[in-house]
């Protein structure tokens, strides 16, 4: 038998950063017991001479180390050891990315480049598709000597994009097989442990007295185990809650389990494992217990097994610590409590559920999950609204377990549960039976990260979350809020540079406007496809749109709308050297700003209306708009506005040969700004007071 190890731990832990980039541990990581012959072959692997060197070519790529195994077998728990081991080496540290979901799913390429670059302080361009995301990746990896770790890769496709070019980092991969398609990858493949591995691993668990005094039962049990450390720790669990239970009683009943036809195809003793322990629990721990399948991103906190299964709060949380203790869960690190349902379980659960509990009674347990998950996410928006607001009135009407102490209570929830928040409006909406609370859910969820971190710094998110209204806006033929999703969307293109895609979106979104029968839709759909025309320099089409635009705001009566677009039309006009139009709509922007009383506002308008006159080679006119517009910045009191303005004059008089006048002015200006300076440190002097 080879020596072979695996992590231990009483809890193991998990980070939540580490979670939402899809990083794992399996079975802890506070002691490690052997696999010294495969931590030698992988350290070996690393200098090994490659096929690329053979042939007297350099190095192009970081080399890869392949750790293959079955879930359960400790993988993650031996890659990690070899990252802990090799830290020295990779001074720039180490990273760590989950490629495949608890449930199975294969994560994107999106969004693990997102995490990676996330860790690396990079910031990643919203609605960016994958491989813009992980080219970024091997940009930010070809300057760095790192140590890359992907846990749980489903084929060679996940790894490939995301390898560094660059032979100073090294890549260590896990996996069920080999990764067929990248070259030159040995695979350092783990079957179960040995028999006194394993034994250490049940004596750690369930107590050495109990596995030192019948040590021919500890290797029975370790054999009918299959090694497997997964199987070992629940068995060890519920020995450790059992002090009245032999090892041999316990050798004898998992012997004695039949297979289970529903759970998957060679899960063997893992599945026999997972049956002793869930046998043994309450009616409702186990269904608490099964349910936890239906934890969004494998995550679950209290709330979220209170909505799954219909108990109280304080109940899941009990259920949720002596699971932790049982090695069924792994408590997730944060100031959140909450914890990861281990990947190589959670297939087992889910058959669990479904052949247990009926169709409609999951669908009703999702739906009280996301219903639970709204109410949190409309009190985490509401904390940050002024005392004595109705938000605020609203959320003292919640039970205390939904309230949140303070803002930054709430913005520290937001962040650690993100990652269960977006897999759940992802779940909801790609449920298609749920759509009316998906939709609840995504806006709850936006307003939420909009409140806490800003539309700039939550963009990305963002983005997701608005492709998903979109999916279900088209699915459901809603033409409302499938013009609004194309909107925000096409925004964050904009933003971000992206202007043909802004473009087709905007586009896309005046159509749907005008489906729903929509003026506001329409007309900022127009509107925004004349300033996307803009950022892009054709003038003749941005006039053109803003244009159709302020028709349709005037015919509605929606003169402040109107007023602002004769600006942007003004502006679009002055770029194109249309002075002529341009004076026109400054002239019926400033016309307008004044009857609606905007002051400020007026005074900006004469102020660009003086500009175009400067431009146009008609300096006295000019000089008298902006005296105009100086004195309606005074009667405003735009103390920064009249000196910006008082030089403006200035430069004018400077033109028309009257530099007295122009001093005149520039002292008038210099005095407005230091007027108001000191009274803004007398005021911060009398706050420190």
């Amino acid at each position: 038998m080879t020596d072979q190890a695996v992590d231990i731990s009483s809890a193991a832990t998990v980070t939540a950063t580490a979670t939402a980039a899809g990083s794992a541990h399996d079975w802890g990581s506070s002691e490690f017991l052997g696999r010294k012959r495969e931590l030698k072959e992988l350290r070996a692997d690393i200098e090994r001479t490659g096929l690329d060197t053979l042939t007297g070519r350099k190095v192009p790529r970081a080399r890869v180390l392949l750790v293959a195994g079955r879930p359960g077998s400790g993988r993650t728990a031996l890659a990690e050891e070899l990252a802990r081991s090799l830290a020295d080496d990779y001074p720039a540290g180490a990273l760590r990315a989950r490629l495949t979901a608890p449930g199975g799913e294969r994560i994107p390429t999106e969004e693990t480049a997102r995490g990676l670059l996330d860790d690396l302080g990079i910031a990643a361009p919203a609605g960016a598709d994958g491989d813009t995301l992980a080219e970024m990746v091997r940009e930010a990896l070809a300057v760095r000597r790192v140590l890359l770790v992907l846990d749980d890769a489903a084929d060679a496709e996940q790894v490939d994009p995301l390898l560094p070019d660059n032979p100073d980092c090294l890549v260590v991969a896990t996996a069920q097989g080999p990764l067929t398609g990248i070259p030159d990858v040995r695979p350092c493949t783990l079957g179960g442990l040995d028999t006194a591995s394993a034994v250490a691993l049940l004596a750690h668990y369930a107590g050495k007295v109990r596995i030192t005094v019948d040590p021919t039962a500890a290797d029975a049990l370790a054999e009918e185990c299959g090694g497997q450390p997964a199987a070992l720790v629940l068995v060890g669990g519920w020995l450790s809650g059992r002090p009245k239970s032999s090892v041999a009683d316990v050798t004898k009943h998992l012997h004695e389990l039949p297979e289970d036809p529903e759970q998957p195809q060679g899960a063997g003793p893992l599945a026999r494992a997972l049956r002793l322990v869930y046998e043994s629990l309450p009616q409702p721990a186990a269904r608490i217990l099964r349910l936890l399948a239906l934890a969004p991103a494998g995550l679950a906190d209290a709330h979220t097994a209170s909505a799954l299964a219909g108990c109280s709060v304080s109940a899941a949380q009990t259920t949720l610590d002596d699971f932790a203790v049982q090695g069924l869960l792994h408590p997730v690190d944060g100031s959140v409590p909450q914890y990861l349902v281990p990947g190589c379980l959670a297939p087992l659960l889910l058959a669990l559920t479904e052949a247990q509990d009926r169709s409609a009674e999951r669908q009703l347990a999702r739906a009280r999950m996301l219903e639970r998950t709204v109410r949190q996410l409309q009190s985490c928006r509401a904390v940050t609204d002024p005392e004595g607001s109705l938000a605020r009135k609203k959320l003292a009407g919640l039970p205390r377990a939904l309230r949140f102490a303070s803002p930054a209570a709430a913005a520290v929830w937001l962040r650690e549960r993100q990652p269960a928040l977006l897999a759940a409006a992802r779940a909801a909406v790609g449920d298609g039976e749920l759509d009316t609370l998906a939709r609840r859910l995504v806006a709850a969820l936006v307003r939420a990260l909009a409140a806490h971190r800003g539309t700039d710094d939550a963009a990305p998110e963002l983005y997701g979350l608005h492709r998903l209204v979109l999916d279900v806006a088209e699915r459901r033929n809603l033409h409302r809020e499938k013009a609004a999703a194309l909107l925000n969307l096409a925004d964050l293109d904009a933003r971000t540079g992206r202007m043909a895609e802004a473009l087709t979106r905007y586009r896309a979104a005046l159509d749907a406007g005008r489906t729903a029968g929509d003026p506001y839709a329409t007309a900022r759909a127009m509107e925004s496809v004349g300033g996307t025309y803009q950022e892009m320099g054709d003038f003749s089409r941005a006039s053109d749109w803003y244009g159709r635009a302020l028709a349709l705001r005037l015919a509605r009566g929606e003169d402040e709308d109107g007023a602002r677009l004769y600006g942007r039309l003004g502006a679009v006009h002055t770029y194109a050297g249309r002075y002529g139009e341009a004076l026109r709509d400054w002239r019926a922007a400033a016309s307008g700003l004044r009857r609606l009383g905007d002051l400020p506002g007026h005074a900006r308008a004469l102020s660009e209306m003086a500009r175009v006159q400067e431009y146009a080679g008609r300096p006295e006119e000019s000089l008298r708009t902006c005296q105009e517009a100086v004195e309606w910045a005074r009667q405003a009191g735009e103390v920064r506005l009249q000196a910006a303005l008082q030089l403006r004059l200035a430069d004018t008089l400077d033109r028309l040969g009257d530099p007295t006048a122009a001093r005149l002015h520039r002292g008038a200006a210099e005095r407005l700004m230091e007027e108001e300076v000191p009274a803004y440190e007398i005021r911060s002097a009398s706050t420190r007071g």
